[in-house]
């Protein structure tokens, strides 16, 4: 019990210290703004920037923050009750860090430039993502060709790169198939200055919009000897690179989508109350119908965070889950995600027809949170995972 009182107790610290009040309600103004004009969140970003937040996870001995993953999880859910798209951008920057943060907990410091990089105001992005690849981390349509100098030249087009306008860094990945027979995946970080990377303009999107999440083109974009993180064989591999980087990018993004249910679940009650139902000469929040709604969402999203703090510490703690870690994750992710859909759709219906407004937030959650749909892997792609983790010997 002390130590979970503990645990709360500093949560509402890092609270205060990162993302005070005050700060959310000014992104929650900006977040509306953004959407509308299609913009950045460039004033979101150089704030979160001047308190820290972009090196929550970097060791305090680097000059970071020195969280821990269940810490950043809880951080990221109340930032996203403000500004959905301002978390789930900045997720990705944080993804990197707290990749390399799993790594060091777990013995690997081969990548402590990335603390180091990032102390010193450099932003990373997520480019691993491509066009109809499913096999994710598993394989890549991007070509890796090896160089004398143990470098690679990587030519492929990366989506949803979030952070379009302003990383520095970029980890992605390639395919070399030097020997065709025995193909291998090359990891690692190319710079935004080297020649051949370009960042499509293309963003138009129904919800998370000012995550400008566009597509980066690399074209023979030189990936240095030093900056090769892993050689992996291509397929089921495991690696602890990959690893962390399916833990990090599963719960962070649970969390961004935990809090946009949250959020739903604020404005559903707020409409309830500020609506009168004539038929019944009262508010709408004695409708017996209306509260069954929204308390049928309530339930659904309480599992959310719970499920998120238990597997984050989980992995904070260097639990053995061996095989089940990747069933567990990626459940927590579409189960975060489908409930944000579903509290969004129950809470947009109790907002009334004013919801419907794009000038009103329900709209923006609504649209926002129908982004979780497009996360890897989809539900349709998980499936056979969860059917052989019971099923096949």
């Amino acid at each position: 019990m002390t130590d979970a009182v503990d645990r709360e107790t500093r949560h509402r610290e890092l609270a205060e210290q990162y993302l005070p009040d005050d700060l959310l309600e000014r992104f929650r103004e900006r977040a509306a703004v953004y959407d509308r004009d299609n913009a950045f969140f460039t004033e979101d970003l150089e704030e979160l920037r001047e308190r820290g937040y972009l090196l929550a996870f970097v060791p305090t001995e680097f000059g970071g923050g020195g969280l821990n993953l269940q810490q950043v999880s809880k951080l990221q859910q109340r930032l996203a009750t403000a500004a959905p798209g301002t978390a789930l951008a900045i997720n990705m920057h944080l993804l990197c860090t707290g990749v390399v943060r799993g790594m060091f907990d777990r013995g690997d410091t081969s990548l402590g430039y990335i603390f180091e990089e990032a102390a010193a105001g450099e932003i990373f992005a997520f480019g691993i993502s491509e066009p109809s690849n499913d096999w994710v981390l598993q394989g890549s349509n991007s070509k890796a060709v090896p160089q004398d100098d143990g470098s690679y030249l990587l030519t492929g087009t990366k989506i949803f790169t979030s952070l379009s306008p302003v990383w520095t860094r970029l980890i992605t990945h390639g395919l070399d198939e030097t020997d065709p027979e025995n193909p291998t995946l090359v990891f690692g970080f190319v710079e935004r200055e080297a020649e051949g990377v370009t960042v499509s303009d293309s963003w138009d999107v129904v919800g998370m919009r000012p995550s400008h999440s566009r597509a980066t083109r690399l074209d023979n974009v030189r990936m240095r000897p030093d900056r090769v993180a892993r050689r992996i064989p291509a397929g089921r591999h495991p690696d602890l690179l990959t690893f962390s980087i399916t833990c990090n990018f599963q719960l962070l993004v649970a969390s961004v989508y935990a809090g946009v249910a949250k959020r739903a679940l604020e404005l559903g009650a707020a409409g309830l109350k500020a609506r009168k139902s004539a038929k019944a000469g009262a508010s709408f929040a004695e409708v017996p119908e209306a509260r069954v709604r929204l308390a049928d969402a309530h339930m659904q999203y309480l599992a959310v965070p719970a499920q998120l703090d238990s597997i984050c510490r989980d992995f904070d703690e260097v639990i053995d889950h061996g095989a089940e870690w990747s069933p567990r994750i990626v459940a927590a992710r579409i189960h975060a995600s489908t409930t944000a859909r579903r509290t969004a759709e129950a809470a947009l219906a109790c907002s009334g027809g004013s919801g419907f407004s794009n000038s009103h937030e329900m709209s923006r959650i609504f649209r926002d949170a129908t982004a979780g749909l497009f996360h890897p892997p989809s539900e349709d792609a998980a499936r056979p995972m969860f059917a052989a983790a019971l099923l096949d010997d």
